[in-house]
């Protein structure tokens, strides 16, 4: 196994997330609640980008700030009708999930 870092984000409506996190390219891994009605926990994968989606409160603050690299930055960019701005390390756009999260996706500069 290799050993990875996986970001835990705060969501109030896993499936409105999962359909957002969608337009990025991720797509459900699993999804676990401890009992039907209770809060949902989520991991949502695009290629080699994890992600874990919560309803658990405390599981995570909401406003955090997660760094995607992507391969295509402008792909991304037009999905979501946003900008992208030139840095000295990368192309980047930034994009907020329905629950507030920020999400900085870039593609290195060669």
């Amino acid at each position: 196994m290799d050993e990875e870092v996986i970001p835990v984000l705060r969501v109030a409506d896993a499936a409105a997330a999962v359909r957002w996190y969608a337009r990025l390219g991720f797509a459900t891994q699993w999804e676990h609640r401890f009992e039907p009605g209770l809060p949902a926990f989520v991991e949502v994968a695009r290629g080699r980008i994890r992600l874990f989606l919560s309803e658990h409160t405390g599981d995570a603050r909401p406003d955090t700030l997660v760094y995607l690299r992507v391969a295509d930055v402008d792909a991304v960019a037009a999905e979501f009708g946003v900008p992208v701005e030139e840095a000295p390390w990368a192309r980047e756009t930034e994009l907020r999930d329905p629950d507030g999260n920020r999400l900085r996706v870039g593609t290195p500069n060669e």
